[in-house]
C-alpha cells in the first residue's frame, strides 16, 4: 500500500510500469530531468550518484531504463528526500537505491572520495538574486542558488567520481562559460554537449553536458535536440526519448 500524504499524488512514468509520487506545492519534474536521464550514458555495472535528486526522478528513470547498476539521491529538503525514498519503495527497487537527505556542501562528511562512477545533477540554474520568485520556497530553492551554488555542485561531484568517472547536467546556455570553467577546475573534461531548443528558429533554452574525471581534452558537439515541430507536437526524438514511439 502506498502511502501517501497531503496534496501528493502519483504519476505513471510509462515506462515498465514504474511510477513517482509528487506534490505540486513543492516541485514537479519537468522535461529536463527526462532529458537528462536520456543524456547520460553510464556503464550497466556503474555506481550513479544524483545529486539536487528532488523527487528522485532522474535516478529512478535510469534505474527504469537499466543505466546503472546501483543508484544513490542526495536531497537538502527532508521531505522531498522522504518523498523520493517511498518512490523507490512503490517500485520495488530498494536494493539498488540509497536516497538520503544532506547538503553537498557537506558530502565530504558523507561519502567516500572516488566513491561513485557516474554522477548526475539537474540544478538550481538561477543566481540567487535573479530570476522570478515563487511564493513556495521548496520551489525557489529547486530554481535559485539559494542553498548552494554551480561551484558548490561541480566540485562535489569531482570529490565522489573515481578516476575517469562520468559526470552529466542540464543547465541553462547563458552559464556555458561558467560551467566549462568550473569543469575545468575540478579536472572534470567536458566531453559531450548539445544544445536544446523548443523550436527550429527559436535560441537554445537548455544544455546538456558531459565530462570525464580527468579526461583528456576532446569535446563533442552534437545535433541540437529540437522539443517541437511546426504543429507544436513533440518531434520524433523526443517522443522516443519519452517512450511514446
Amino acid at each position: 500500500m502506498v502511502e501517501l500524504k497531503p496534496d501528493e499524488r502519483i504519476d505513471d512514468l510509462e515506462i515498465r510500469g514504474f511510477r513517482i509520487i509528487q506534490n505540486p506545492l513543492y516541485f514537479c519534474f519537468g522535461c529536463d530531468a527526462v532529458l537528462l536521464s536520456d543524456f547520460a550514458r553510464p556503464g550497466k555495472n556503474d555506481r550513479v550518484m544524483d545529486l539536487c535528486t528532488g523527487t528522485g526522478i532522474v535516478p529512478i528513470l535510469m534505474a527504469a531504463k537499466d543505466k546503472g547498476k546501483s543508484f544513490a539521491g542526495l536531497e537538502i529538503n527532508s521531505y522531498m528526500a522522504e518523498m523520493a525514498g517511498r518512490s523507490v519503495a512503490m517500485n520495488g527497487i530498494e536494493d539498488r537505491f540509497d536516497i538520503r537527505e544532506g547538503d553537498i556542501r557537506n558530502i565530504r562528511d558523507m561519502y567516500s572520495h572516488g566513491s561513485y562512477d557516474y554522477v548526475t545533477v539537474n540544478p538550481p540554474y538561477i543566481k540567487e538574486n535573479n530570476g522570478l520568485t515563487n511564493p513556495s520556497s521548496a520551489i525557489n530553492v529547486a530554481r535559485h542558488e539559494i542553498e548552494l551554488n554551480l561551484e558548490d555542485v561541480i566540485s562535489g561531484a569531482a570529490y565522489l567520481l573515481r578516476s575517469k568517472g562520468g559526470f552529466a547536467m542540464v543547465h541553462k546556455p547563458f552559464r556555458l562559460p561558467e560551467i566549462i570553467t568550473l569543469m575545468k577546475k575540478y579536472r572534470i573534461e567536458p566531453k559531450r554537449l548539445r544544445m536544446v531548443q523548443s523550436k527550429v528558429d527559436s535560441e537554445p533554452s537548455m544544455l546538456l553536458i558531459e565530462g570525464a574525471k580527468e579526461g583528456g581534452e576532446f569535446l563533442k558537439v552534437e545535433p541540437v535536440l529540437i522539443m517541437y515541430d511546426e504543429n507544436g507536437e513533440y518531434t520524433e526524438e523526443v517522443l522516443k526519448i519519452y517512450g511514446k514511439i
